[in-house]
């Protein structure tokens, strides 16, 4: 057989050796690539930038920032006590648990070493890799939140979760305004900054106010609302324990119960208020009219039933003013017997009792109402109802229906939202005081607001007083259910009281709750001298006028130093004297915490300057 003279024996030669070549480069090629070292990867799972939370003035409560998780794919690591030994120190962990978790994860494509790193690590990770010759590690940038404040106003703020929706408070109820949503269903760019209406100084000295109290009393928790009275915006908005938003994942769960939103309980006393201006305003009783107050009422009825209500004192012959002075159940069930019951019950739910607020927070509580057909309703609900029982009320609805006692009968929507910006500073929204519907005449709110300034005169509310600025209160002490046996604890009380000031144009309503006190319960003399503690507080921040405030004569000239340098090294420098623009840089880091008090200056500091600087420390700094 004859063969083709193509196959030479030259070209079939040539032919092998270029594919022996070319089979040689794929075989190295492949080789190259299974036996290089990974690289390190760096991904992102978003790309917009969530919009800031700030408080009236702009101060920063919630703020962008980036996290990674560090993660590995531990098959491909040559020397793990090599690679431990270098990741250890920077990550804060155990060097011989690392080793044995990544020997255990052989098999696996791929396991995170530590979850939610700061920037600061990820870049002392990102220089130690090359230096150390590591390999095969991947970091995942998620978007993040830093809350400069740690725990200030922590339940109103909220939290943020690592996928990016917010959890809790403002961060979940506008998460839509602060990362909007497109159509295609991704993040916008940018999302808008909401414009808190706290101020963050002033929440900041009346948390302080509260912590003492919680520990004076030993109380097991605590609310405090002060709420401008023109415009129902809330200005101090505390709720305790709280927890620490920036370790928010390891927050007890009281720490996180927005009690103000969320806790309905009944008022007690603080509620005849509300009693008296219903019965005045729909013409069943005068405010001449007297009541026979003999330590006890008592009613039988046709039925067969019988109620007894007693009172504190034997206080005699009453009206109803001095009822409120003294706070007498007495002379208050009375009067709600002389009310028609619908028109009671009607009255309550237009000042919002039995409904939310509207307030722009999530899981806000009704508190409930009953009705005639309530097959708990008796002869003793509506007398009871009158002092604050057989009730349930939230601290937010308190404080609403007393914008209407505040305001000449008509009362205001609360927010706690001032304003919405847009990420170059645009206004998108503004808010403009929202006024319901008129509850009760301005005859009858200046009727009340008389009363409650007769409490604080010479009623349960004297340790209210202020001195120099009129104020009216409303103290009441009750008893809290008892979930384990039924009825009414023998032990546990909710003390609170509600305070309007000053008297002749009301600017400030406030509300504190004190919960399970050890020791003292009544209101009058654990709460009262808390809410004139606070008023001052509120009254000097916002610069409302004294009546016996001082006249300081000033020449006029003004001596300012030399501004100073705002680096914090080993030891605090001497921060006196810089302005408020000059503490910029302070703010913004992370190893320590700065609280702002007033504008202006630097006046003085705590700790002194010399002090070592340690990490987490807190620094107060008085402006003027």
């Amino acid at each position: 057989m004859e063969i083709n003279s193509f196959f030479k024996k030259e070209r079939l030669w040539i032919a092998g050796i270029g594919i022996f070549i070319f089979m040689g480069m794929v075989i190295f090629q492949y080789g190259r690539i299974a036996f290089a070292p990974a690289k390190e990867i760096v991904t992102e799972t978003s790309t917009s930038e969530r919009g800031s939370i700030v408080d009236r003035n702009g101060k920063p409560l919630a703020v962008q920032t980036n996290f990674y998780h560090f993660g590995v794919t531990a098959n491909s690591l040559k020397n793990l006590e090599r690679f431990a030994e270098a990741v250890t120190p920077i990550i804060d962990a155990d060097k011989a648990e690392l080793i044995e978790k990544l020997k255990s994860a052989k098999e696996l494509p791929f396991i995170y070493i530590k979850k939610k790193i700061t920037q600061n690590t990820f870049e002392e990770l990102k220089s130690v890799i090359p230096e150390k010759d590591l390999h095969a590690v991947r970091f995942d940038r998620i978007p993040g939140r830093v809350y400069p404040e740690n725990t200030l106003a922590s339940q109103l703020i909220g939290y943020m979760g690592d996928d990016g929706n917010g959890l809790a408070g403002i961060e979940y109820s506008q998460q839509t305004i602060l990362s909007p949503v497109q159509k295609n269903g991704t993040n916008s760019g940018h999302g808008n900054n909401i414009y808190l209406t706290i101020d963050a100084n002033l929440q900041y000295k009346l948390e302080k106010i509260a912590q003492k109290t919680m520990e004076n009393t030993h109380a097991s928790s605590m609310m405090l609302l002060a709420a401008d009275a023109k415009t129902g915006e809330i200005l101090s908005y505390i709720s305790l324990p709280s927890a620490n938003l920036n370790e928010y994942g390891k927050a007890a769960n009281e720490a996180r119960i927005d009690r103000p939103a969320m806790t309905a309980y009944e008022p007690g006393s603080v509620f005849k208020i509300f009693t008296v201006a219903s019965a005045l305003d729909s013409g069943a009783i005068f405010q001449n009219e007297t009541f026979i107050c003999d330590g006890v009422y008592e009613k039988t009825f046709s039925a067969g039933g019988h109620i007894k209500i007693t009172c504190l004192g034997h206080h005699g012959k009453i009206t109803a003013r001095e009822a409120l002075q003294y706070s007498c159940n007495d002379a208050l069930a009375q009067i709600a017997e002389k009310i028609d019951t619908d028109i009671f019950l009607g009255r309550l739910r237009a000042m919002g009792f039995g409904s939310r607020t509207g307030i722009e927070l999530a899981g806000e509580t009704s508190g409930y109402v009953r009705t005639k057909d309530d097959k708990l309703w008796s002869g003793r609900s509506k007398p009871t109802m009158a002092i604050g029982q057989e009730i349930s009320v939230s601290a937010l609805q308190m404080v609403q229906a007393a914008t209407g006692i505040a305001n000449s009968g008509i009362p205001l929507k609360l927010t706690v939202i001032r304003k919405i910006t847009d990420n170059e500073g645009n206004i998108t929204y503004e808010h403009k005081p929202v006024y319901n519907n008129r509850t009760f005449s301005k005859a009858t709110a200046d009727y009340v607001l008389s009363c409650m300034e007769t409490t604080a005169e010479a009623g349960t509310g004297t340790r209210a007083q202020l001195g120099d600025i009129s104020i009216g209160v409303k103290t009441g002490t009750a008893q809290m259910a008892d979930n384990v046996h039924g009825g009414y604890s023998t032990t546990d009380f909710l003390s609170n009281c509600l305070a309007i000031f000053p008297i002749e144009q009301p600017e400030i309503i406030l509300y504190i709750v004190i919960e399970k006190a050890k020791g003292e319960t009544y209101a009058g003399r654990i709460v009262a001298p808390v809410i004139a503690e606070a008023a001052d507080t509120i009254i000097d921040h916002l610069g409302i006028s004294r009546g016996n405030a001082a006249s300081l004569a000033h020449s006029g000239k003004v001596s300012i130093k030399d501004t100073l340098p705002t680096n914090v090294g080993s030891t605090l420098p001497d921060f006196t004297g810089l302005s408020k623009r000059d503490l910029i840089p302070l703010l913004e880091r992370n190893d320590i915490n700065v609280h702002i008090t007033g504008t202006g200056w630097v006046i003085s500091q705590e700790p002194p300057a010399g002090t070592p600087v340690s990490e987490g420390m807190s620094i107060e700094l008085t402006l003027e």
